[in-house]
């Protein structure tokens, strides 16, 4: 929670910069800890959400895993203490580079989304005269009833590997000499806050595993990704997501044999949260039909609501709160007239100067920066350093 004390602790700092709870973050990571070690769950931490070092070391020192989509974050996550053992790499196009570097490494496991990719890595794997853990990544076609743009799990979608290539697939599977299957890796989207679209990701689990076994073929880890939502609406309210009943539910419905491990990609629910963005207001623009709050920052530092049209919270942490509020377009300084963070947003009256905070920016904010328009580099401000 950003109260009146941080504000003015604000006021000289220049703008605009993230600005992060470290409370927050370490009662969220603590209470997702607990849920998953109490049920034997292991839980990666997806690096794509964000991927501050300061953020890093404090998820790596409660002893979750990391999930990684890039060469890079796989370098990221050793650099900042994460075990390789500890470390998956997924995406739909890694790089031969990509590829041999994780070789190098030794990580736990490679999420391989089709078939050319596990020749690929077989054959890399044989160069270096290793062998490579994967786990197929299957697509459930479970609809995660999300945005469109960060829905996964659909036949519709790029990821996994097509069903229908699932024979061939385990065919050439036997045929990989450098390859070692240790489990089946799903994922149906993000920002999920309907629990029964896990429960129906349970189900087609449970029957991709049987079919595998059906052949033969043992399965060690089943990896059910992440997508875990968070209330974008009352990030003071519900500022920890219900891990508690998300687990449960896993925990349930998932069929598994004493011997198999249940893996998690979690990311924004452990950080979203405890994100904000802390800008200024450069000018205040009243019109007949519109009133405008022109921010110092845009969407170079937050590219959320322009790409998603994607909802956060803002506060004016300068005026003071009255029962009479304005309507705002709240935008940025960006030549573009997507750069706006929302529209109509009711806020005390307002000024030039006065600091505004746009919540639960933690996940796919400060990640997402760019230079466009030549901008400054993204400063950052930590709790505990206050």
């Amino acid at each position: 929670m950003i109260n009146t004390d941080i504000a003015t602790k604000f006021a000289d700092r220049e703008t605009p910069f993230y600005y992060y709870d470290m409370d927050v973050l370490a009662r969220t990571l603590e209470a997702a800890h607990e849920a998953s070690q109490k049920r034997g769950f292991h839980v990666h931490y997806a690096l794509k959400a964000n991927f501050n070092d300061v953020l890093l070391k404090r998820i790596q020192e409660i002893g979750f895993g990391a999930d990684c989509v890039s060469g890079n974050e796989v370098r990221k996550a050793i650099e900042c203490g994460f075990t390789p053992q500890n470390i998956t790499f997924a995406g739909v196009g890694k790089s031969d580079k990509e590829i041999n570097y994780a070789l190098t490494q030794q990580i736990f496991a490679f999420n391989v989304e089709s078939i050319q990719e596990l020749e690929v890595i077989n054959e890399l794997a044989s160069k270096q005269g290793v062998k490579a853990n994967v786990a197929l990544r299957i697509n459930p076609n479970v609809d995660a009833h999300t945005h469109h743009y960060i829905t996964t799990g659909l036949d519709e979608n790029k990821f996994g590997v097509p069903n229908a290539d699932l024979e061939k697939c385990a065919s050439v599977l036997k045929k990989c000499e450098f390859i070692e299957l240790v489990g089946l890796h799903f994922h149906v989207g993000s920002q999920i806050t309907d629990m029964t679209v896990f429960k129906s990701l349970c189900v087609k689990v449970n029957e991709w595993k049987s079919w595998f076994e059906e052949r033969g073929t043992q399965i060690r880890v089943l990896n059910v990704g992440g997508g875990l939502g968070i209330d974008y609406k009352n990030p003071d309210g519900n500022s920890i997501p219900d891990f508690e009943a998300y687990f449960d539910i896993f925990d349930r419905f998932l069929e598994r044999k004493p011997y198999q491990e249940v893996h998690f990609e979690l990311g924004r629910a452990l950080v979203a949260q405890c994100g904000s963005l802390i800008s200024r207001v450069l000018y205040v623009k009243n019109g007949v039909k519109k009133n405008f709050l022109v921010l110092d920052a845009g969407m170079t530092e937050l590219m959320r609501p322009a790409l998603y049209q994607a909802y956060h919270k803002i506060d004016n942490l300068s005026a003071v709160e009255t029962e009479e509020s304005l309507n705002y377009d709240v935008v940025g300084p960006i030549c573009e007239s997507s750069d706006c963070f929302g529209k109509e947003v009711p806020l005390p009256d307002s000024g030039r100067g006065d600091l505004i905070a746009i919540r639960s920016a933690g996940a796919y904010g400060e990640v997402m920066a760019s230079r466009y328009n030549l901008r400054e580099e993204i400063r950052f401000v930590y709790s505990d350093q206050l």
